[in-house]
C-alpha cells in the first residue's frame, strides 16, 4: 500500500468514481481536465494506496424480493471458550448477514440482516443465530423505512 496525500484532482476523481464506477477513463479524464494517461495513472495510484478498494454494482434488495432489513445486536457469553472465533466462523456461512461490526456498548456485534420475509428472518434468528455457541442475547430492530443508506464518502470528509 502506498501512502499519499490527496489533492483537489484526486478528491474529484474519487467523488466521480464513487458516483459512477462504470465511467470510462476518457470521460473521467475530461471531467477532471487531465489527459487520459495522466488520469489513469492517478486512478492506479489511488487503487494501490487502498483508497479505491473495489468496483461493484449496487443491487436493489426490494427489487430482488428481500422485504426485511434488520439490525441485530448480539451479545456473547464470555465464559464459552473461543466465543469470538466461533462466532466469526458461523458468520461467514450466513448469506442473510450483509454487514457485521464489532461495537461498543453492551452488545458485542451489530449485524445487518436481509431476508425475503419475516418468516425467513425468524428462521435465521431461531435456527442459525440462537443455535450459535456462546450467544447470550439477541436484540433485533426491523427497518420500517430507510432515510439514508450510502457507502459514498462525502468530498467534505476527503478534504475538499
Amino acid at each position: 500500500m502506498i501512502l499519499m496525500t490527496l489533492d483537489a484532482i484526486d478528491i474529484k476523481i474519487l467523488n466521480l468514481l464513487q458516483t459512477d464506477g462504470r465511467m470510462s477513463n476518457l470521460e473521467l479524464a475530461e471531467k477532471v481536465f487531465l489527459s487520459a494517461s495522466s488520469c489513469l495513472r492517478r486512478v492506479r495510484l489511488l487503487e494501490d494506496a487502498g483508497m479505491i478498494s473495489r468496483y461493484s454494482a449496487i443491487l436493489s434488495p426490494t427489487a430482488l424480493g428481500l422485504e426485511v432489513d434488520a439490525f441485530v445486536q448480539v451479545t456473547m457469553r464470555r465464559d464459552v471458550e473461543h466465543w469470538h472465533e466461533n462466532f466469526l466462523a458461523s458468520l461467514q456461512a450466513w448469506p442473510e448477514v450483509v454487514g457485521s461490526f464489532i461495537i461498543t456498548g453492551e452488545a458485542n456485534y451489530l449485524l445487518r440482516v436481509r431476508a425475503r420475509s419475516l418468516k425467513h428472518f425468524s428462521a435465521f434468528v431461531l435456527e442459525k443465530l440462537y443455535k450459535t455457541s456462546g450467544v447470550l442475547d439477541i436484540r433485533s430492530n426491523i427497518v420500517l423505512q430507510t432515510l439514508k443508506d450510502t457507502q459514498a464518502i462525502a468530498p467534505e470528509l476527503l478534504g475538499e
